[in-house]
């Protein structure tokens, strides 16, 4: 039997490891083994490797290194900043990912007040809305910068001008833009922003907060004074100092790697768009992630979609990693307006560093050829 050659399309729901990060991370797990909270040798060579990472990282968001709290990954970085936040109304957006508006519902349980607010059919949150929704209670505003599904970047400047004026917290879930576009915290105006190791070359198991200083964000885990009393636990050194090395990586490499990626982005919707009909772009075209774009074929089903690729040996998916195995439609397709069927058929492709030309012009020819067949099979059924 031969082996399928097998291809990556799938960088938004997680990424390999780079060779740099990996190499990092084995020699930090074999050597670097004491506890950062330990005045002796080895806790202080644990301590001035941790510290690195969080300069290095801090480099990359344009931040104090005092102003990050690592986490186990995004969704604790978003919990942390909801929760710990405790707002008694909070605003935030309808696309927004799982952890934002599963912790948004929780603290609803718990009596908060939350706005959730519509987008447009290009996956825009207007930021009139958010200084419509503004009331003198409220205590955070959440929206993320970049969308996972649909790559759509978010006016987060404008509404960080907007909830500066009105003295409110702005937090953003940073995931799916680190590395891939430049972040500049203080040019944002975010209070708040979450980031994982796991979408940037890094393992997973490690993520961070930025808490501007001067916020107020009280701990959602109790114990010892790590992390400057926001994060209590002993912290995971080697993910923390491969963090760190995957950021500095990425400063290095992503302004060539983000124009690479986007031109192949733009050859494969292009080669899809002229070649299969009942095809189309979800969301807003311009002003996205360089690396993801959503597409929609009509009379498909995602699901069947996806296996049919991967038999061939192509890896994407229908949406958010975090929702798969969902019954019902994407949320975030279904804010911007499409159907459930049309949902349903719609399918993310979200490229990175290992992808190739060669690799995009074979997808393409692999989807043709996969679409043809379930069209004509869902003709006959």
């Amino acid at each position: 039997m031969n082996s399928v050659q097998r291809f990556y399309f799938d960088h938004n729901a997680t990424t390999p490891v780079a060779p740099e990060v990996l190499e990092t991370l084995v020699t930090c797990l074999g050597q670097v083994y004491g506890n950062a909270s330990s005045i002796h040798h080895f806790g202080q060579a644990a301590k001035q490797r941790l510290e690195g990472a969080r300069r290095q990282l801090a480099s990359l968001i344009h931040s104090s290194p005092t102003e990050l709290v690592f986490t186990s990954g995004g969704t604790e970085a978003d919990n942390l900043a909801l929760l710990g936040s405790r707002p008694a109304h909070i605003i935030t957006s309808a696309i927004e990912h799982p952890a934002v508006l599963a912790t948004c519902a929780q603290l609803e349980r718990g009596g908060t007040a939350v706005t959730v607010l519509a987008v447009g059919s290009g996956g825009l949150v207007n930021p009139d809305d958010v200084r419509r929704a503004l009331r003198p209670d409220t205590g955070l505003v959440s929206v993320m910068h970049a969308n996972n599904e649909l790559g759509v970047i978010q006016p987060i400047a404008e509404i960080g001008r907007i909830t500066r004026e009105a003295g409110v917290p702005l937090h953003s879930d940073g995931v799916q833009t680190l590395g891939k576009i430049p972040v500049d915290v203080d040019a944002l105006g975010v209070d708040l922003y979450s980031m994982s190791g796991h979408k940037l070359y890094a393992p997973k198991g490690v993520g961070a907060l930025y808490v501007r200083k001067g916020t107020r964000l009280a701990p959602i885990a109790y114990g010892g004074h790590h992390e400057r009393d926001r994060r209590a636990g002993t912290e995971n050194v080697p993910g923390i100092v491969a963090f760190g090395a995957a950021a500095d990586l990425a400063a290095h490499l992503f302004a060539e790697e983000s124009a690479r990626i986007a031109a192949l982005r733009d050859r494969l919707e292009g080669a899809v768009l002229d070649r299969i009909s009942g095809t189309g772009i979800n969301g807003a075209r311009w002003n996205r992630t360089p690396n993801t774009s959503n597409l929609y074929f009509d009379g498909i089903d995602g699901e069947a979609l996806v296996i049919a690729l991967d038999l061939r040996g192509f890896a994407v998916s229908t949406g958010s990693a975090c929702s798969s195995g969902a019954i019902t439609p994407s949320h975030v397709l279904t804010a911007i307006g499409l159907s459930a069927d049309r949902a349903r058929s719609s399918l993310r492709f979200s490229l990175g560093r290992s992808n190739t030309a060669a690799q995009v012009d074979a997808l393409v020819d692999a989807l043709e050829a996969a679409v043809v067949h379930l069209r004509r099979i869902s003709v006959h059924a």
